[in-house]
């Protein structure tokens, strides 16, 4: 066993790179355990056609170095995957970062040792690390989910997942090809496919909603522009609930004319992106509000998609935003194309997957290569992958077995020196990933330097401030339409999973503002050794 560390990381992705930058710079040992070759977590995985954020690039991007900010040069308006992969890479090499991250290593397990008061980490390589403090930078999707469909083992083809892409790519030239799953990933793959794919089968379990990105390369005097005022975009977007800087329209939906609302939706839907649900204020307080705005993309999709029955079944029927708001390109319009058949199992699932294909609704479908768009065990997978075990040799997995449960996002009771970067309790998945992750990471990164200045081993959350957190969480959630429907952010998507809204909704101004009060009164809700 090596020398103990100060601390072991899990994970290089974007919140894993940046921990360590900010660790090494107040003087702590650390080292990075990263499952894959290389750095970019998210985008190191997921390299399925068309892959691209839904963030514009000029707001994906870290924050903390100004001259980071000016040297980098985006090119599209949403960054592709290998883009996005280049500009962790550069990021790493920038600041020197691999010299501290250990590729090709999963870590298995993690026992806090009440004696050491620190953790002792094992990894699949057979080594045995010693760190004070344990800090998961897995990502809150990155989990990959394989549903349980009987006979997919027994496809005799190539069979893919969208979370887990292989990195040489895959050309479906003159293949057909079945696609499971019409969440994020499908949306942006299967036009894709669909130009390659001698043949297309969809198939679709649940509608979802969609908006144009209207990508496109970015104009270079815009990129001055954005450069020149980078700083007050960066304000701005911190005023957000999501952390990103668009135009909020603050009047209700309810109050608008009829010719008003149509005027604002179309003008969102023409400039594409997220903020079509910012249209109006009251999109996910009130149904009538958010009926106005579900009605608008549905009649968009019965006017682009030409048959009347594949555009039923298409049309999504529960709320808009409800399930993570999706941005495209060409995705509804692919299914005007001769050579894709969507299969509706909303009703009755598949059947079974077949060696030549897939039987459902008692008809067997035949391809070659099998393309799962099925998701993410989403924000607690990753972590309960590992056995990490705190105080008494309780595990995370127990004590998450009603849901999880944490103080912040950010620490879990009965789990001392143990932080989660964008934990499930926190604004995470609902905005911007990048200033979430480094406002996790600073605050982190402050912590342990107030700790070491006061001489303090162990922190620990209090379990009355975890309880009460998780309290405030939920009933925040119950104010707003996304807590009605079965998405992933319950959980849902993940058979026998605890239904517990997830992510912190209450908006990333609220939560930071949380966090520095806790610490203005001396780390409010954690006990001290």
């Amino acid at each position: 066993m090596t020398a103990p560390l100060d601390a072991v990381i899990v994970g290089a992705g974007f919140a894993g790179m940046y921990m360590l930058h900010r660790l090494r710079g107040k003087g702590f040992t650390a080292r990075v355990i990263e499952a894959g070759q290389g750095v970019g977590g998210t985008w190191y995985w997921n390299r399925y056609p068309g892959a691209r954020c839904d963030v514009e690039s000029v707001q994906y991007s870290y924050q903390f170095s100004p001259e980071l900010e000016q040297e980098w040069e985006w090119t599209e308006r949403y960054a592709t995957q290998p883009e996005i992969l280049k500009y962790a890479n550069h990021v790493a090499d920038r600041y020197d970062l691999r010299r501290d991250i250990q590729f090709g290593t999963r870590v298995t397990k993690a026992q806090f040792v009440e004696a050491d008061n620190g953790w002792l980490v094992e990894t699949d390589k057979g080594e045995r690390i010693a760190a004070r403090f344990l800090i998961t930078a897995m990502g809150c999707l990155s989990s990959p989910n394989t549903p349980k469909i009987p006979g997919l083992a027994e496809f005799a083809g190539p069979t893919y997942h969208t979370g887990n892409w292989p990195h040489e790519g895959v050309d479906f030239t003159g293949k057909t090809v079945g696609v499971i799953g019409t969440g994020s990933s499908a949306i942006q793959s299967i036009p894709i496919i669909a130009r390659q794919a001698r043949h297309l089968t969809v198939f679709q379990r649940t509608a979802n909603y969609t908006v144009p990105a209207h990508n496109r390369p970015l104009d270079p005097a815009y990129v001055r522009e954005v450069k020149a005022g980078y700083r007050e975009m960066r304000r701005r977007a911190k005023t957000m609930p999501a952390g990103i800087d668009l135009r909020i329209n603050n009047v209700p939906a309810v109050e608008a004319s009829e010719e008003e609302r149509r005027r604002q939706y179309q003008e969102r839907w023409d400039y594409g992106g997220l903020g079509f649900m910012a249209s109006f204020n009251d999109l996910l307080l009130n149904d009538e509000a958010n009926r106005t705005a579900a009605d608008f993309v549905r009649e968009k999709v019965r006017g682009i998609v030409k048959d009347p029955k594949t555009a039923e079944i298409l049309t999504p029927t529960n709320i808009i935003g409800c399930k993570r708001l999706c941005v495209d390109s060409g995705y509804w319009e692919t299914f005007n194309r001769p050579n894709v058949t969507l299969v509706d199992i909303r009703d009755e699932p598949i059947e079974r997957i077949t060696p030549t294909g897939a039987r459902a609704k008692g008809q067997d479908y035949t391809f070659d290569c099998l393309v799962l768009a099925t998701g993410f065990d989403a924000m607690t997978g990753a972590l309960l992958k590992v056995d990490i075990r705190g105080r008494d040799g309780v595990s995370l997995r127990d004590a998450w077995s009603e849901g999880p449960k944490t103080y912040l996002g950010l620490t879990v009771a009965g789990f001392p020196n143990f932080f989660t970067i964008t934990g499930p309790g926190s604004p995470s998945v609902l905005t911007n990933m990048l200033p979430s992750i480094e406002q996790h990471v600073d605050w982190i990164a402050d912590c342990l330097e107030a700790l070491r200045e006061k001489g303090v081993a162990v922190i620990e959350p209090e379990p009355e401030a975890q309880e009460a957190w998780a309290v405030h969480n939920g009933s925040v959630a119950n104010i707003t339409l996304r807590s009605t429907c079965s998405s992933w952010y319950v959980g849902a998507n993940i058979p026998g999973k605890p239904r517990v809204f997830m992510p912190y909704i209450g908006g990333l101004p609220a939560y930071i503002e949380r966090c520095e009060a806790v610490v203005a009164k001396g780390y409010e809700g954690f006990t001290f050794v």
